[in-house]
């Protein structure tokens, strides 16, 4: 897997882009000729909304045979309203049936404990600089907002290897400047903790997966203090 592009740019950047590879179901896509609106904006109770991606950038309004369509997630994040991605029956489930069938809450109000939830979001409560590779798909347990501290558990599996996320997760406590370390990275094993800043508890683990050979699951929990 080539990852020099994507360190390259971590580094140089002093951060990384973040956010989850949506999945496609390619037996049933069909090819469209549609256009990018940049002439539609979103007002959400009185007030701009700018539509972006798990990844943070921008998206616009598409055009097609005279409707125009926007980004599902971005809407119901917006509206807070749960929505997840049902990849093995291909149904996006919008609402309580979202929440029923395992979404993250995207509403910001997380999920507050009980059963861990399969997205492919990240958690909403997570600084937006914090690395998580493209092709993660994550397991949220906690994603809260108590008391005005903010606080994120949750594991991820990727085919990204162990010394690549040792390396970004490395540069990514040292730009943060993280005090108290404690880091062990190697090619079997990740584990870094600290506080980033001086303020905010982190621990990142990262070990190969005993279920799915050739995945690696890593285990991160933060707090906002």
């Amino acid at each position: 897997m080539n990852n020099k592009k994507w360190l390259i740019a971590l580094v140089a950047a002093g951060m990384a882009v973040t956010g989850s590879a949506g999945v496609y179901a390619g037996t049933k896509l069909e090819q469209i000729k549609a256009y990018l609106n940049h002439g539609i904006g979103v007002v959400v109770d009185g007030s701009p909304y700018w539509l972006r991606d798990g990844n943070g950038k921008t998206l616009t309004p598409i055009t097609y045979n005279g409707l125009t369509y926007l980004p599902v997630r971005s809407v119901a994040d917006a509206l807070h309203v749960p929505v997840y991605y049902d990849a093995a029956n291909g149904k996006v489930r919008i609402g309580e049936g979202a929440v029923n069938a395992g979404s993250s809450g995207s509403s910001g109000s997380g999920n507050s404990g009980g059963t861990p939830v399969e997205t492919v979001a990240r958690p909403v409560n997570l600084p937006a600089d914090f690395p998580i590779p493209q092709d993660a798909v994550l397991t949220i347990t906690v994603d809260t907002n108590a008391n005005g501290v903010k606080k994120a558990a949750f594991s991820y599996s990727t085919q990204e290897t162990l010394d690549t996320m040792g390396f970004v997760y490395s540069e990514y406590a040292r730009i943060k400047r993280l005090d108290n370390a404690s880091q062990s990275v190697s090619a079997s094993s990740v584990k870094i903790s600290g506080r980033l800043g001086g303020t905010s508890p982190v621990s990142i683990v990262g070990k190969p997966s005993t279920a799915k050979p050739g995945f690696n699951i890593f285990t991160i929990t933060w707090s906002e203090s």
